[in-house]
């Protein structure tokens, strides 16, 4: 078997809430989402998605994963799709960094891997743990009393975990704690996302000020240093996201003791394959995770499932459904949430069908 054509296809995906709004004022209302086509010699096509949160968020935006494709595509020409760590190696010797690239064609040859074998992805990434994966719903910022109001309605919908996105002025960032937490169950889980937006006396201000509050502290600063030194001044539990980017860092992290969970986004570290990589040695370490992405729609939901459900329950912190967020429908075959939790499905691969009369054209084509 052997790779023959890459392609993408462009598609926007508006969210149902109208925009997502986070730290320093950023906002979105419509995603750019880029579906990747993996086509081989005998006709099969393993299918991946890649959508960043932006420009301003992590180095990515979606027309250079676009970009990206017409320059890596033809080194690939002729490989074969199921050698999944030699795939990495070439698409690494042929271009030096941008993940965000390499992720979408790299799920597409999981899906590809699961075809051929017959088997669904989170079997070929270790095995099914559990029923069902616990999601988490990001609470778009908003005043305190609004995101409260937020959180109650999406508690009525099944979720017993929430990221609530501050980052923004430190006083109105304790009141939002305050107001959500108020809402929420002893059980219940709720993580304070600044996305590296304080500065670290605004960090330590905040925490100091939710000192008696169950919650935890995701990055809360720009810089690996400035949310280390957070780490070691609050007894909350910690979170690291947008620092963690790589299994250096991962390794480097966990000798500082700088957190307690981590979140693993499969673009961020260049598909499932590295992802599947630094989750294991998570594993390992007795490391907790949120196994997630920067965001998406099916088939982006899809392989977030896989990558959860192949995960040890005991480690598996929670993830998410960016299908849920959006009004437009990318594949049929997606999972769905259940009042709260996910499953990944039980065909081959990952058990998507795109929907070409929503992606449209083909925007990038390498043969």
């Amino acid at each position: 078997m052997r790779i023959v054509r890459i392609f993408a296809h462009r598609v926007e995906l508006p969210l149902k809430e109208g925009s997502y709004k986070w730290s320093g004022g950023k906002s979105v209302s419509v995603f750019d989402s880029t579906i990747v086509g993996v086509e081989t010699d005998c006709g099969r096509i393993g299918y991946g998605e890649v959508c960043p949160l932006g420009p301003f968020y992590l180095p990515a935006y979606a027309e250079g994963v676009r970009s990206g494709l017409k320059e890596l595509g033809p080194h690939l020409l002729g490989w074969d799709p199921r050698e999944l760590f030699k795939l990495n190696q070439r698409m690494d010797a042929a271009l030096k960094g941008h993940p965000h690239v390499k992720s979408g064609i790299d799920i597409a040859c999981w899906d590809l891997l699961g075809q051929v074998t017959g088997l669904p992805v989170c079997i070929l990434l270790g095995g099914r743990f559990g029923e069902k994966v616990r999601l988490y719903r990001a609470i778009s910022q908003q005043s305190p009393a609004e995101m409260a109001r937020n959180v109650q309605g999406y508690r009525d919908e099944g979720y017993t975990r929430f990221q609530l996105k501050v980052g923004g002025d430190p006083d109105t960032d304790i009141e939002r704690i305050r107001a959500v937490r108020a809402m929420l169950a002893p059980t219940d889980r709720l993580v304070a996302d600044a996305n590296t937006g304080w500065t670290q006396h605004e960090a330590m201000r905040v925490v100091r000020g939710v000192r008696d509050v169950d919650v935890y502290i995701e990055q809360p600063c720009l810089t690996y240093e400035e949310c280390l030194a957070v780490r070691r001044n609050t007894d909350h539990p910690f979170v690291l996201d947008e620092n963690i980017d790589s299994l250096e860092m991962l390794v480097r992290a966990r000798g500082d003791l700088a957190m307690d969970v981590v979140n693993l986004k499969i673009s961020k570290l260049g598909g499932l394959t590295k992802t599947r990589q630094a989750r294991d040695w998570c594993v390992a370490m007795g490391i907790a995770m949120t196994l997630e992405d920067s965001w998406g729609g099916d088939i982006t939901t899809a392989a977030i499932a896989h990558l959860a459900h192949s995960t040890p329950e005991e480690f598996r912190f929670t993830s998410t459904d960016f299908n849920s967020y959006v009004t437009v429908s990318t594949a049929s075959g997606a999972p769905q949430r259940e009042h709260g939790f996910l499953r990944a499905g039980t065909e081959p691969g990952l058990g998507i069908r795109p929907r070409f009369d929503v992606l449209g054209p083909r925007v990038v084509e390498v043969c």
